[in-house]
């Protein structure tokens, strides 16, 4: 592993104390080198008329004010806080008929199927509206149009060569939009949508103003929980969305999910969001049914709010559990099928009893042990694999598909996603073509460096800047998440006393006092009293007891040969 501190960019600070000087430096490092660039206040998003279709979206919605909507949403965090938005804001609008439909993964699969509108027919809508899927639904779209039915399409994936024929559609990488935060989640188009939508409304006096912004917590969760890149505007809806939850003025779903994390929702950050609210959600849509977070996220009392979260907590137990038996599971396929100093370009995992739910989150762990592309498949229970794919930077999952697609044409039924991830479908047969053609398309576009990891850190701080305050500052220049990295650090430090935690994790107290631990990175030989680490760390502050006190999240150590 390379630890490497990028070059940065030149800040000028002969007028900055040295505590602002690193802060300008860590900023300048992401992009941001103006202090008008640091202000993240919603006056300053993307204007909502920017976005392409959203006009036509708000009239759309108009002229189905008293009749009966069904919102088709997605499996996953984006998915269910974008249809609870949606029904939140719709509702609080006035519309007379809103309900939500999220197809369970395991019997329709993903997005506006034909099957799936069916299951709408049922209700006897005059208008679908599709949340965080539907830009590639182009036979769900015909059928539900076949039946006299209206579909507005909001998504934010990658569009297909054909598009749906939708009434209209909203998605900001649509052919032809030129909006400005490509990088918005499901749940930033619908809240665009909603903004529309309400600023027709309000001037005829059918609501008060702020009905969109009261459900930016919701736009938080879903877009953190996304993994979308966040670019300046997905700061902005993240930063607002924040300030709710820390004010008490959220979902009472999603303070009962951070509060079962053992998270304070006064203190919410980006990573609670990312790391205990969304993957108790998602596990819903793993492993069970998806309606479950929604009906959390909808639910107006405390009350409801923590039997829903509680569900939801024990699922994401369950959903655990299942992942280490199949990463395990996955290490012994590598370990037997490959040469782990030599692995393919993509690698390729299957095996016949794994949960299709979950292997994306193998994948993904899988991808950070080899630092390459990787696909976890499994059986659907109707004669076809299901595939999740997890990708490194520099290598755009999505096109690598459709290039796979375009060399061995009908091997994969159907894929879609982004950069960084995607899914697919393929026949039983399919796996052994599919795993060596993936492996040379991959291959023939990469540079080979690529696949060395490296670690970008911040450089060094000095010793009077390992301070809560300075960890304070620090995390208030966030949010931080996808492509707007948390800071890290690089610096050798002597072990004042070393211990093993919870069975996996690495718990140190360095000499100068302040403690740090590396999670899931216990290793032999374990440091010694006495004894130099070179660490890459970043700030955090610990609670405990009333007490907080600042110490160092260790990202990787090595023992110091100097």
């Amino acid at each position: 592993m390379n630890w490497r501190t990028p070059v940065q960019r030149k800040v000028a600070a002969h007028e900055l104390s040295e505590s602002d000087s690193v802060i300008a430096r860590v900023l300048a490092a992401r992009g941001v080198i103006v202090d008008e660039q640091r202000a993240l206040a919603l006056s300053q998003l993307a204007p909502v008329s920017s976005l392409g279709g959203i006009d036509a979206a708000a009239q759309l919605l108009q002229a189905h004010r008293a009749q009966t909507i069904v919102i088709v949403g997605d499996f996953d965090a984006d998915g269910a806080t974008s249809a609870a938005l949606l029904m939140r804001g719709l509702r609080a609008l006035g519309f007379s008929s809103v309900s939500s439909l999220v197809p369970n993964r395991f019997e329709f699969g993903y997005g506006l199927s034909p099957e799936i509108v069916d299951v709408a027919l049922q209700r006897a809508p005059s208008l679908i509206v599709t949340v965080d899927n539907g830009i590639s639904s182009v036979d769900g779209v015909a059928h539900a149009r076949a039946h006299g039915i209206e579909v507005l399409v909001t998504d934010h994936h990658l569009p297909p060569k054909q598009l749906p024929d939708a009434t209209v559609i909203v998605n900001p990488n649509a052919n032809g939009d030129d909006f400005s935060s490509k990088a918005l989640a499901g749940v930033g188009v619908a809240f665009y949508v909603l903004a529309a939508l309400e600023r027709a409304l309000v001037p005829q006096g059918a609501a008060s103003a702020g009905v969109a912004a009261s459900l930016l917590d919701l736009v938080a969760l879903g877009t953190v929980a996304d993994v979308v890149p966040l670019d300046r505007n997905n700061r902005i809806l993240v930063n607002a969305g924040l300030q709710r939850i820390r004010a008490g003025a959220c979902a009472p779903g999603i303070s009962a999910l951070l509060r079962l994390a053992g998270r304070d929702p006064k203190r919410c950050s980006a990573a609670d969001l990312g790391f205990a609210a969304g993957p108790r959600l998602n596990a819903a849509g793993r492993l069970d049914d998806m309606s479950i977070g929604i009906h959390c996220l909808l639910a107006d009392s405390a009350h409801e709010a923590d039997s829903a979260a509680r569900a939801l907590d024990q699922i994401n137990r369950d959903r655990r559990e299942l992942e280490q038996d199949m990463h395990e599971s996955a290490l012994r396929h590598i370990d037997a099928v490959s040469d782990p100093a030599l692995p393919p370009a993509c690698v390729c995992l299957y095996e016949s009893d794994w949960h299709q739910g979950v292997v994306g989150l193998v994948a993904s762990r899988i991808k950070e042990r080899l630092h390459r592309p990787v696909f976890a498949f499994a059986d659907d229970g109707q004669g076809a694999l299901k595939g999740s794919g997890r990708s490194i930077a520099g290598v755009h999952l999505r096109d690598v598909l459709a290039e796979v697609d375009r060399r061995i044409p009908g091997t994969i039924s159907k894929f879609g996603g982004h950069a960084m991830a995607a899914g697919l479908t393929l026949g039983q047969d399919g796996l052994a073509v599919f795993t060596q053609v993936v492996a040379d398309v991959v291959a023939s576009q990469t540079d080979p460096q690529l696949f060395e990891p490296t670690i970008l850190t911040d450089g060094h701080l000095a010793d009077h800047h390992l301070t809560l305050e300075f960890a304070e500052r620090l995390a208030a220049c966030g949010p931080y998440g996808q492509q707007f990295a948390e800071p890290c650090f690089e610096g050798r430090f002597a072990v004042a006393e070393s211990r093993i935690v919870g069975e996996q994790h690495l718990k140190l107290t360095l000499a100068d006092g302040i403690d740090a631990i590396a999670f899931r990175q216990v290793r032999e030989p374990l440091p010694r009293k006495g004894e130099y680490l070179e660490l890459v760390y970043r700030l955090d502050i610990n609670e405990w007891r009333g007490r907080r006190s600042v110490q160092l999240i260790i990202d990787q150590w090595r023992h110091s040969n100097a």
